[in-house]
């Protein structure tokens, strides 16, 4: 079953684009799928039937959390079951077109309702504390400062900000070229305040950084290597709390404070779907919400008959 799988991934990112994570997400959801058909004396794809599928489904439900006392009564959210049930539809969808399977079981698998969470943005007076330069300044701390003001000035994915390269940047002109999801290509402009903090750091905290070794990554760790996800967000994370911001930081947070700023100024949507890197205006039609709310609450505040 396994190696059915391994096909299904070198399809998503060799024909599809799909990026690492993307793959990854998919090789654990239907990893867990596997596991369970085992349990069930499943060993082929073949004796796969939608009564498996269901029934891997609504245990999927009611199990408890792994990382959660067995007497918790917090259980999978519905996100993670949308999840689980588009990688097996997609997993069946490629087996059908491919002609490895006979039949495609998943495709009266319909997806539940996908409540949109409201992204949360930090406040104007979060943003100025969180970018407030440190002293005393440290090769790391300028890399800090660097990854925060490029992050809040261009909307970039913690991915994308890892993965930036030197040839990217194109300081001068005042944008940068990102390699988003699926390896599309964006161009992003760079506000003068996010320049001068990257000219500063590439002048006087990456010589610092780099090693014989070091690769062409903008943003270095003290021992020249680039970042890995996780610990580019725990600098991100310590820088927060340094700045005292109480608030419990995501890694998109910075993200979505771009993009909710940008439309509280009157930014078109279009544009911030264009730099955000959505394929869908969709995705980015969230804002609009979070614009709303904040139209009720300066409303409320100033209307005379609140």
């Amino acid at each position: 079953m396994q190696t059915l799988v391994e096909d299904f991934l070198q399809y998503l990112r060799h024909e599809r684009g799909q990026s690492e994570n993307t793959a990854k997400t998919y090789a654990a959801l239907l990893g867990k799928f596997i596991a369970w058909a085992e349990t069930q004396k499943l060993t082929d794809w073949f004796k796969v039937e939608l009564k498996h599928l269901m029934a891997f489904l609504q245990q999927e439900r009611v199990r408890p959390l792994a990382d959660e006392p067995e007497a918790s009564p917090k259980r999978l959210s519905g996100e993670s079951v949308y999840l689980e049930i588009a990688a097996l539809r997609a997993f069946y969808r490629f087996a059908e077109t491919e002609k490895l399977l006979p039949a495609n079981p998943a495709e009266n698998l319909s997806l539940p309702r996908r409540w949109k969470r409201l992204p949360k943005a930090l406040s104007g007076s979060e943003i100025a504390r969180l970018l407030a330069p440190e002293t005393p300044e440290t090769p790391e701390g300028l890399c800090d400062q660097a990854v925060l003001e490029l992050a809040y000035a261009s909307g970039l994915r913690l991915s994308e900000l890892k993965n930036l390269r030197l040839e990217q940047l194109h300081l001068d002109a005042g944008f940068i070229n990102v390699i988003g999801k699926g390896n599309k290509e964006r161009v992003v402009p760079v506000g003068r305040s996010a320049v001068e903090v990257l000219r500063r750091y590439l002048a006087a905290g990456r010589p610092k950084l780099v090693t014989p070794r070091s690769p062409a990554a903008v943003f270095l760790t003290r021992r020249g290597t680039p970042f890995a996800a996780v610990t580019l967000w725990l600098h991100i994370k310590q820088r927060v709390r340094r700045a005292g911001v109480e608030r419990n930081i995501t890694p998109h947070m910075l993200r979505h404070s771009f993009a909710t700023h940008l439309l509280e100024h009157g930014a078109d949507l279009r544009v911030i779907q264009e730099l955000l890197g959505h394929v869908n205006i969709s995705t980015t039609e969230v804002y609009t919400h979070v614009s709303g709310s904040r139209l009720r609450e300066v409303h409320r505040k100033f209307h005379p008959r609140p």
